[in-house]
């Protein structure tokens, strides 16, 4: 016999709820419950279930339903929600896929379209069907030592864990001269030779109670090896079976490689889904990149997957942004403002540099580095889904 999950509805509007109960009945694997319009009676009714889903028109009283969206998905783990607008802009859209929205969909709703997100919610609570990772695999690089690569590293992967609330993995894939612990003051028990010793033993409990978490947030970091020889015996198909892994379990993995062409490297490349190619604005940096970029191509890596992140930026440079546009033949993705005495601070304090000053350009360049890279997983299929910007 078929599981049937218990459905709240909230909504301004009578139409919309009557509708909504109507095409739950003819779906029937959901037991339309209640439709009401008082949050407060909607979470007391929330709180009595096991599992539901509930069904959000934020048409109205925008504010007021976000905060009952993200109170619901942050304290009941076997709650979906699904979010409606009649003004579905892509920011409101994202907004409400951060604090805990699994779909958003526009009013009046389409039929089919409610159907299969129904669907996926059915098979995703009842476990009848695996559910799909959505992780994000974001890997940065440069063959020049010295641009700043770790850095970037370790202050976006603590920045997306800040802002998404989400479990982000930070993975130091430069077996012989890795940073990532030092820039972090960490001294982990675990580091990604056993890992990859251990491989058939790992699951998402296994993962979680072994990589290193940092303080109070939801970032867990694997570090280096400390011996260059626990290197040398592991393999591509090591490091792909290990990033599959840290895909079912982690939201976003952000990758720090070696500056080398080697085969950890290119499988790195090659499992990401978004490669920060970092530079600074000088010839032979800006040459450098410009052979990465071609390697790249050889290496069949897709070009839209490759974005240029320029470390230590200055407006007044002698060499502008628009050139190193036109030398690179490629938009720049990213700019990071060079503060020299606040990015050492932090480095030698072995902090972020949001916790060293959060308020300076540097860390807050940061801040909005990490919103643009979680907005683009929503940002891409909204636009061309909702035709706005």
């Amino acid at each position: 016999m078929n599981q049937s999950i218990k459905t709240i509805v909230i909504s301004e509007q009578a139409s919309t709820s009557e509708l909504i109960k109507l095409y739950l009945q003819e779906f029937e694997n959901f037991n339309f419950l209640a439709a009401v319009s008082d949050f407060s009676k909607a979470y007391n009714a929330v709180k009595e279930l096991d599992k539901c889903l509930v069904i959000v028109d934020i048409s109205y009283y925008q504010e007021q339903a976000l905060n009952f969206v993200s109170k619901i998905t942050s304290e009941f783990k076997n709650c979906r929600v699904i979010a409606l607008s009649d003004r579905p802009q892509v920011d409101l859209v994202i907004r409400a896929m951060r604090i805990g929205a699994s779909d958003f969909l526009q009013l009046p709703l389409i039929k089919d379209e409610f159907f299969e997100v129904l669907n996926k919610h059915y098979l995703d609570m009842t476990g009848a069907k695996p559910k799909k990772s959505k992780c994000r695999v974001v890997t940065v690089y440069s063959n020049k030592g010295g641009v700043g690569k770790t850095s970037i590293a370790t202050n976006l992967a603590l920045e997306l864990a800040k802002i998404t609330k989400e479990n982000v993995a930070l993975i130091d894939l430069n077996f012989q001269l890795g940073d990532v612990t030092a820039f972090l003051d960490l001294k982990p028990s675990f580091n990604i030779s056993y890992m990859l010793q251990n491989l058939d033993k790992i699951n998402e409990d296994f993962l979680l109670s072994t990589l290193e978490k940092y303080k109070d947030t939801s970032l867990y970091v694997l570090a280096d090896p400390p011996y260059f020889k626990q290197a040398d015996n592991v393999s591509s198909k090591d490091i792909t079976k290990l990033f599959n892994i840290l895909r079912d379990t982690f939201s976003y993995v952000v990758v720090d490689t070696s500056g080398g062409f080697d085969s950890k490297a290119i499988n790195a490349l090659e499992n990401s889904d978004l490669i920060f190619l970092v530079t600074i604005v000088n010839l032979p940096a800006l040459r450098n990149c410009q052979r990465c970029m071609e390697l790249f191509d050889k290496l069949g890596i897709e070009a839209d997957k490759v974005q240029i992140l320029i470390n230590r930026y200055m407006e007044n440079d002698e060499i502008s942004a628009d050139d190193v546009e036109e030398v690179l033949g490629k938009n720049i993705y990213w700019k990071i403002p060079n503060n020299y005495f606040t990015m050492m601070s932090a480095i030698n304090k072995g902090v972020p540099v949001s916790y060293v000053n959060p308020d300076s350009n540097v860390a807050l360049s940061y801040k909005n580095l990490a919103l643009m890279v979680s907005d683009s997983i929503y940002r891409q299929n909204l636009t061309k889904k909702l035709g706005k910007v």
